[in-house]
């Protein structure tokens, strides 16, 4: 490369305010690639280095067969296995001890989800569990609920401050969990009243109906503690999109993931958040992305992973997988991925290595 390529290629970053951090790129690890099948995978957590699981369903036409994805090398190599309900996430308290919330209850491991036992079905549908240690534990439901475990997950109390925003509990739901510490900690949802620009119609049947429906303000709840859970804070706002990501760091600082409908002019937004004082700012925004997942890594990196926008009814196509990093979460470096790479979703999992799982069965490692 010529002396003029590399001052060229230098301008353009800092005219774009990119700077390369690191040549690294993402490769794919591991791909699902059996005909008229597609396994979706719905979360992908590394329990340590070593030992890492996702899970989701195997779709062949209208059959659905719950399965998870295990690696105990570091991502090298990975087995599928069977297991018996639906899973919506996961959660480890450490390289062994495990649950994975599903469609029909809740599921305990203690070997880095080898094997899986029934603890029970909680008195809402779960969608998120967090556990302070192997008796206690929340987890985040539809209709409104928060509910409270001291004995593993066997039975559950509902925590009654989550109730207490309002809006109708059967439209109404706490969809994500995030700590900073194991004294402060955040539960997000939000309350979708019913819209009447909706329609009877998916968006992939009528694309130009979808592009013309009116995302209504709704909605979105907070409920916080201070105090590893003693106590509890609810709060709400009026919103426009759904809180569907936040990550925090001990330091105080954080980052949200707003995402919104087809209609809206901006598929997503990121924000920078301080949990100490409140405050926030707007971090990433672009037509062209449809932001997923956020991550920070070991050395504070920020990650931003999504796809690239196919088209206008955003929800309808896969798009090519894409990842952002950033220092100062000011510039932001688009990083190399593997071209094979295409969904509709894209989320993160890993410890001292970072990992991206997609919606059609593709596993990518940093390297």
């Amino acid at each position: 490369m010529t002396s003029c390529s590399r001052y060229f290629r230098l301008f353009c970053a800092l005219a774009l305010g990119c700077v390369p951090i690191q040549a690294q790129r993402w490769e794919m690890q591991y791909f699902y690639d059996q005909a008229k099948s597609v396994f979706d995978i719905a979360d992908l957590q590394f329990p340590s280095a070593k030992r890492g699981i996702a899970v989701g369903v195997i779709r062949e036409g209208s059959r659905r067969k719950p399965t998870s994805l295990i690696t105990n090398d570091g991502g090298v190599t990975w087995t599928l296995s069977p297991v018996d309900d639906e899973p919506i996430s996961l959660f480890f308290l450490n390289d062994s001890l495990g649950w994975m919330v599903t469609e029909k209850g809740l599921w305990r491991t203690t070997e880095a989800g080898r094997d899986w036992k029934k603890v029970s079905k909680p008195p809402a549908q779960a969608l998120r569990v967090y556990f302070w240690d192997e008796n206690h534990g929340i987890a985040a439901c539809l209709k409104k609920s928060v509910l409270e475990t001291f004995d593993g997950g066997h039975k559950w109390t509902a925590v009654a401050e989550a109730a207490k925003p309002a809006g109708a509990p059967d439209r109404s739901a706490y969809t994500w969990i995030a700590f900073a510490t194991p004294q402060f900690g955040l539960i997000t949802g939000y309350n979708q009243p019913v819209n009447r620009f909706s329609s009877m119609f998916p968006s992939w049947l009528d694309p130009e109906e979808a592009l013309s429906r009116r995302e209504m303000p709704h909605l979105g709840y907070t409920l916080s503690t201070v105090d590893g859970g003693k106590t509890w804070v609810s709060g709400s706002a009026s919103l426009i999109g759904r809180v569907t990501r936040v990550r925090l760091k001990p330091d105080g600082n954080g980052l949200g993931l707003m995402e919104y409908a087809d209609s809206f002019r901006y598929p997503s937004e990121v924000y920078r958040v301080n949990w100490k004082t409140g405050k926030s700012e707007t971090v990433f925004r672009d037509k062209r992305y449809a932001i997923t997942d956020i991550w920070f890594g070991k050395d504070d990196t920020a990650y931003l992973a999504g796809i690239e926008v196919p088209g206008q009814v955003r929800s309808v196509m896969p798009g090519r997988v894409k990842v952002f990093r950033s220092k100062d979460l000011k510039g932001w470096e688009q990083m190399p991925v593997d071209y094979r790479a295409e969904a509709q979703r894209a989320i993160f999992g890993g410890t001292d290595e970072l990992f991206l799982a997609t919606d059609n069965g593709m596993i990518l490692r940093m390297k």
